[in-house]
C-alpha cells in the first residue's frame, strides 16, 4: 500500500467510543479554565497585582488551557476518567488556599458570602461561556485534526465510519452549534425594525470566505494527492461547504418563520428527515450509492454524504439558534444565571433520555447520515459543555468576590456589587472596561480570529502530514509535534491580539 492508502486506512472503518467517555472528556476544558482562573486569583492574592507580563501570561494560558487537552487525547487517554478527578482536586486545593488566606484576615463568614454572591449583579452584555465554548471547540478540533494521524490518538476518538460516537463526530456538530449561538438572528435585537430578508442578504455575502476556503481545500487536496476519507463528506465536498450552506439555509428559514419558534422548525426537520431515512431507500443510497456498490458516478452520488447530511446539520443549527436566543434574555444577576444553569442541565438530561429512546426506536448515532440520534446527541452534549462553562464562570465570580481587585480574563464582571458588601466585609470586583479584562488572554486572542485559527490549523496539519510519516511516530516525537503545532497557532493569534489586528474583511 502507498503512504496515501495507509493513512486513509488508518482513519477508516472505526466505531467510536462510549457516551460516558466523551462526557468525561468534556469535563476537562471547564476544569482547565477553572484552574487557570484560580491560579490568577491566587497570584493576585500573593503579589497584590495581576500577571503583567505578556510572555508569562501566554505561557500560563498555554500550559493550563491547551496542554492538558493534548495529553488527554493522546498518551493519557487510557486514564481519561481520572483526569477530571485530578484537575478537580487541583482546583479544590487552590480554592482552599485562597479561602484560608482570606479567612485569616477575619472577613465575613462563608454563609454570608454565599448570600451576597447570589445578589451580585453581572454584566448582561457579555456571556463569557459562549465565547469560551466556541474557542474551545476550535482548539479541540485543531488538536484532533492533526493528532488523529498519529498512533497515540485512540482510534475510538476518531470519526466513526457509519454508526458510532467518536469525539471527532461530536466536534463537527459542536462547530455548527457554536456558530449558531452567535449568528445574526440571535445577536439582532428583537425590537429593531429591519427588512425581513436583510439578514439573508448579509449572510449571502458573509459566507463567501467559507465557500472560498472550501474550494481552496478541494483544489489543494486533489493537487497534492493528500489522503482523504471519502465516506466522510464525499469526493468533492468538505466541511467548509457544509458550514456555508447551513448558514444560508438557516437564514432563509428564519426569514420565513419566526426565530422564537426555531426549535419547532428544527424538530420538524429532524423528524421528517429521520422518517425519510427509515421508510425510504434514502439511507441505502447514502451508505451504498445508487447502484448499491458504493458508486461515485455523478455529482450527487459522489457527494451524497455531504449533501444529504445538510438536513441534520440544519436541524442542529436551528435548535442552537433557540438556545442562543434563550441565553441572551438579559439575565443580570447571579441568581438568574443559577436558574439558567439549572435549565441547561435539565435540557441536557432530557435530551440524553431522548437519545436513548431514539437509538432504541430508530437507529444508532450516525454522523454520516446526520440522523435524529446524531442531532439529539450533539445537542445534549453541547448543552452539557455549555452548562459546565457557565458553572465555571460562576465559580470564578464567587472566588473573585473573595479577593478585592482580582480579575480573570474572559470571566463575568460584577457591575453592581451588593449594597451590604462593606458591612459584611465582602469585596467586589471593580468595574473595568471589557478590553482591559480581555487583555493578556489566549481565549480572547483566538476568539478575535477564529476562522484564521481554524484555517491555519488546517494548513499546518497538511504540511505536517506531507513532511512526516505520522502513523509510525513514537510517543515522545508525537507530543513534541502536537505541542509545537498548537503553540505556533496560539502564538500567531496572541501576537495579532496584542497588536489589535482582526483579519476579517467581509
Amino acid at each position: 500500500m502507498s503512504q496515501k492508502q495507509l493513512k486513509e486506512a488508518f482513519i477508516s472503518n472505526l466505531n467510536g467510543t462510549s457516551l460516558l467517555e466523551i462526557s468525561a472528556g468534556l469535563s476537562v476544558p471547564p476544569l482547565c479554565l477553572l484552574c487557570r482562573g484560580l491560579l490568577l486569583i491566587l497570584y493576585y492574592l500573593h503579589h497584590g497585582k495581576p500577571v503583567s507580563s505578556r510572555k508569562y501570561s501566554l505561557l500560563l494560558d498555554f500550559l493550563v488551557l491547551v496542554c492538558p487537552l493534548v495529553f488527554s487525547c493522546t498518551v493519557l487517554s487510557p486514564i481519561i476518567f481520572f483526569i477530571p478527578v485530578i484537575l478537580a482536586a487541583c482546583c479544590a486545593g487552590i480554592f482552599s488556599k485562597i479561602y484560608s488566606r482570606r479567612k485569616r484576615e477575619a472577613r465575613a463568614p462563608f454563609g454570608q458570602i454565599v448570600k451576597e454572591f447570589q445578589k451580585a449583579r453581572l454584566d448582561p452584555e457579555c456571556i463569557p461561556a459562549i465565547t469560551v465554548f466556541r474557542v474551545y471547540v476550535n482548539v479541540l478540533t485543531s488538536i484532533s485534526i492533526l493528532a488523529v494521524d498519529f498512533p497515540q490518538y485512540p482510534r475510538r476518538y476518531a470519526k466513526a465510519e457509519t454508526y458510532g460516537t467518536g469525539a471527532m463526530d461530536l466536534g463537527v456538530g459542536a462547530f455548527i452549534f457554536g456558530n449558531a449561538l452567535v449568528c445574526p438572528e440571535v445577536r439582532q435585537k428583537s425590537h429593531t425594525t429591519q427588512p425581513r430578508f436583510s439578514s439573508l442578504a448579509r449572510q449571502v455575502f458573509s459566507v463567501w470566505p467559507l465557500v472560498s476556503l472550501g474550494v481552496g481545500r478541494l483544489l489543494s487536496v486533489k493537487s497534492v494527492e493528500y489522503h482523504e476519507h471519502t465516506s466522510e463528506y464525499g469526493v468533492h465536498w468538505n466541511f467548509f461547504f457544509t458550514l456555508a450552506l447551513v448558514r444560508l439555509a438557516a437564514s432563509l428559514l428564519l426569514a420565513i418563520f419566526p426565530k422564537q419558534k426555531a426549535w419547532l422548525a428544527s424538530l420538524a426537520l429532524a423528524v421528517l428527515y429521520q422518517l425519510l431515512l427509515s421508510t425510504t431507500s434514502l439511507k441505502t443510497f447514502i451508505l451504498h450509492g445508487s447502484d448499491g456498490r458504493d458508486s461515485r458516478l455523478g455529482f450527487l452520488n459522489a457527494n451524497r454524504e455531504g449533501l444529504l447530511s445538510l438536513f441534520g446539520y440544519l436541524a442542529i443549527y436551528l435548535a442552537s439558534v433557540q438556545v442562543g436566543l434563550w441565553l441572551l434574555q438579559g439575565r443580570g444577576s447571579v441568581r438568574g444565571w443559577l436558574e439558567a444553569l439549572g435549565g441547561l442541565a435539565l435540557a441536557a438530561l432530557v435530551l440524553s433520555v431522548l437519545l436513548q429512546l431514539c437509538q432504541a426506536c430508530t437507529e444508532p448515532v450516525s454522523r454520516r447520515l446526520a440522523n435524529l440520534s446524531f442531532c439529539t446527541w450533539v445537542l445534549a452534549h453541547c448543552l452539557l459543555l455549555l452548562a459546565l462553562f457557565v458553572l465555571t464562570d460562576l465559580s470564578l465570580v464567587f472566588t473573585k468576590l473573595l479577593v478585592k481587585g482580582s480579575s480573570v480574563p474572559c470571566c463575568w464582571k460584577v457591575v453592581q456589587p451588593p449594597d451590604s458588601r462593606k458591612k459584611h466585609g465582602m469585596d467586589a470586583v471593580p468595574v473595568r472596561r471589557q478590553d482591559e479584562l480581555s487583555q493578556l488572554c489566549l481565549i480572547s486572542a483566538i476568539n478575535k480570529n477564529q476562522l484564521l485559527f481554524f484555517l491555519l490549523a488546517n494548513v499546518m496539519t497538511g504540511a505536517v502530514n506531507i513532511l512526516i510519516d505520522t502513523i509510525h511516530s513514537k510517543a515522545a516525537f508525537t507530543l513534541c509535534i502536537l505541542h509545537l503545532y498548537m503553540f505556533f497557532n496560539c502564538l500567531i493569534m496572541y501576537i495579532l491580539h496584542a497588536r489589535n489586528i482582526v483579519l476579517k474583511f467581509w
